[in-house]
């Protein structure tokens, strides 16, 4: 567990597939990510896995303990985690996402002996790159028309572009000094 001035950050519950239903069945929310909006059937299923695997961390607010987002951090390859976050749009605008993934790459990089972490954003999604900014990660790529997730009418892809960010451990004990 994880604490900040206003989150707590730990393990998902199976009791949270409401909140997790109330902001993944959001078409804004999702907007960017690989999957439609969730059901209540699937969203009772994702809190179930989300509880079993530790690459996600629940986002809660300190003073109510109400479930108001994700991080994902994922070990891979040569001590390098790689970053995601969604956030429920009523919490949208109040640095939730920064304070938490802030914290979570502080814990990572002192704990698990992290080299590097790295975040893939679509260009689009000027909130999420600029907050991955903020958090001192440096943009290292801008692929084009690299991957998709949805298809069109016809059913053909729909190709979307990818930036790629990273920051090494050096870089974020230099940038805390």
């Amino acid at each position: 567990m994880i604490v900040t001035e206003r989150l707590i950050i730990n393990k998902f519950e199976k009791s949270d597939w409401k909140d997790i239903y109330e902001y993944l069945s959001d078409n804004d929310v999702v907007k960017f990510e690989p999957y439609e909006p969730l059901t209540k059937d699937k969203a009772l299923h994702e809190a179930e896995e989300r509880a079993k695997n530790p690459a996600f961390w629940a986002v809660r607010l300190k003073d109510t303990n109400k479930l108001i987002g994700n991080i994902y951090l994922s070990e891979a390859d040569f001590k390098t985690w790689e970053l995601g976050y969604v956030f429920n749009k009523k919490y949208w605008g109040n640095h939730y996402a920064a304070e938490s993934a802030y914290a979570v790459i502080n814990y990572i990089f002192k704990t698990k002996d992290a080299w590097r972490i790295v975040a893939m954003c679509d260009p689009l999604n000027i909130a999420s790159w600029k907050l991955l900014e903020r958090l001192g990660m440096r943009r290292e790529g801008h692929l084009i028309k690299n991957v998709y997730f949805k298809f069109d009418s016809q059913g053909n892809p729909i190709w979307k572009d990818t930036y790629e960010y990273a920051i090494l451990r050096e870089e974020w004990v230099r940038n805390q000094e």
